[in-house]
């Protein structure tokens, strides 16, 4: 039976660590980017579990051991809406029906996805969301210059 994702607590997360570095965790600004860490690090607050799959799955040991999920925009996305094991899982959804606690990922026109800002306030349409690399909070999603946006609804999480 899945439980509740902790919506609160990946908020109060990203409130705390937005303009900062959590030390349990490795910075990748200098080496492509830390959104992505950012963005599981918000989603393992809330879900309190991480899924230990190798290879496939969504986990963060250290810098040298870590699944590609944990920092890669797009494993990101393929663990969430694909995970039928332990940890979170999400659907594809739109800007329209995401809550606090979800992710939006931003794309170029070819079609690729750079970017994983976390949702923090969702107000009618106007989201509002805190990233890493270029720190972030309550930055209103309409300020990024993006083609295209896909969002990330998290469902729950299976223990």
């Amino acid at each position: 039976m899945p439980e509740d994702y902790d919506r609160t607590a990946a908020v109060n997360y990203a409130k705390r660590w937005a303009f900062s570095r959590n030390p349990a965790f490795y910075d990748f600004s200098r080496i492509g980017g830390d959104c992505t860490n950012f963005a599981s690090q918000c989603i393992y607050a809330g879900a309190k579990i991480m899924n230990y799959t190798p290879v496939f799955g969504w986990y963060y040991k250290s810098v040298s051991d870590r699944a590609p999920s944990w920092t890669g925009v797009e494993y990101l996305y393929n663990f969430l809406v694909n995970n039928t094991g332990s940890g979170p899982f999400a659907r594809e959804a739109a800007l329209s029906e995401l809550m606090p606690g979800d992710i939006v990922q931003l794309g170029a026109a070819t079609g690729d996805f750079y970017h994983s800002p976390v949702v923090v306030s969702v107000s009618g349409e106007r989201i509002l969301v805190a990233a890493h690399s270029y720190d972030a909070y309550a930055k209103p999603l309409s300020s990024y210059n993006y083609y295209k946006a896909r969002g990330i609804h998290i469902l729950g999480v299976r223990l």
